[in-house]
């Protein structure tokens, strides 16, 4: 089912090299949020709801996997192929604090506190730093002084003060109180993992599987719907509110894909001239945003012509 006015994406340049991750922070009292980009060229950019430019942060030296806004956005986590995770002011831009590691960080994420940090990458470990003693060494999350996966950590979240969860290529970790508690294996290798903070569920994609996972810490962390579609995405992201679609990338073609929860697509979404890498939905539902291998992000509505953001004025609502 398509919709019958075009969606006609913002797009927002600045970026050099591919990008790499997206992600939204929580929905402001006002009624606001911002977008945190990561890219290959080494500098993450934060922006506002409405796609402008905030600013740059300077100080990696190698490209940028992955970025993370604490809840009330004041923080941001980076992590890049320089070896380190930095933890930002995202007022200032100005970097607070850098953790070395022994090769590339491919995922950060700040507890809901932002009192720690998770961390995960090419070193096939599992870290977590305790931002108020930042010389202490790193816990490992397991006993055996490292929670090893067999392959690269792809991401790391937080679904709550003290329960965090890996995906490795290898497979999904759910590491409780600073212990695995459960793990599940996939076909094939995990190519992200997503915290949707508003549905409570980690949205995973591997091979040409999504599957989506209650993050409840009383649940068995089995997956609670899988789908298979007839590609193999990069990313996905379910609608935060409605919870009856979810967009998808694809590092095979340039498009962005709109499904139904039983996996129907919806909307083919054309206008990046590279794969899509990443997407993601706004806090409030009415947008997604997808970073491609062009260098470009684009946004996208939810409805079509509705008066929305920079939108207003656009599309006649």
């Amino acid at each position: 089912m398509s919709s019958l006015t075009k969606s006609t994406p913002l797009v927002a340049p600045g970026h050099t090299r591919p990008v790499t991750h997206l992600s939204f922070s929580s929905l402001q009292d006002d009624g606001t949020y911002l977008l945190i980009s990561s890219c290959k060229d080494g500098n993450p950019m934060l922006r506002e709801w409405t796609g402008d430019w905030v600013g740059t942060f300077l100080g990696h030296k190698g490209a940028v996997w992955s970025t993370k806004l604490s809840l009330d956005s004041s923080r941001a986590a980076s992590a890049s192929a320089d070896f380190t995770a930095k933890i930002w002011d995202t007022y200032s831009g100005h970097p607070l604090q850098s953790f070395p590691h022994n090769h590339i960080v491919r995922s950060v994420a700040l507890s809901p506190s932002a009192f720690h940090l998770l961390t995960g990458g090419q070193e096939k470990k599992v870290r977590i730093f305790d931002l108020n003693r930042p010389d202490a060494d790193p816990d490992f999350l397991s006993e055996t002084g490292g929670l090893s996966h067999e392959a690269t950590v792809k991401s790391v979240v937080w679904v709550g003060e003290h329960i965090g969860v890996s995906a490795g290529e290898d497979g999904w970790w759910d590491l409780r109180t600073r212990a695995l508690a459960t793990s599940i294996t996939f076909p094939n290798p995990i190519t992200s993992m997503e915290l949707s903070r508003q549905t409570g569920r980690l949205v995973v994609t591997s091979g040409k599987t999504v599957a989506f996972i209650h993050a409840s810490p009383s649940n068995n962390a089995a997956p609670s719907h899988t789908l298979t579609l007839p590609y193999s995405p990069s990313s996905a992201s379910i609608h935060p509110i409605l919870q009856d679609r979810f967009v998808t990338g694809n590092s095979g073609d340039e498009w962005v894909r709109v499904h139904a929860m039983d996996g129907e697509e919806r909307e083919v979404l054309k206008g990046h001239h590279g794969p899509v890498h990443c997407v993601e939905f706004s806090p409030d539902g009415e947008m997604y945003a997808s970073g491609s291998e062009d260098g470009t992000i684009r946004l996208w509505q939810t409805t079509p012509g509705k008066s929305y953001g920079l939108w207003q004025g656009q599309n006649g609502g």
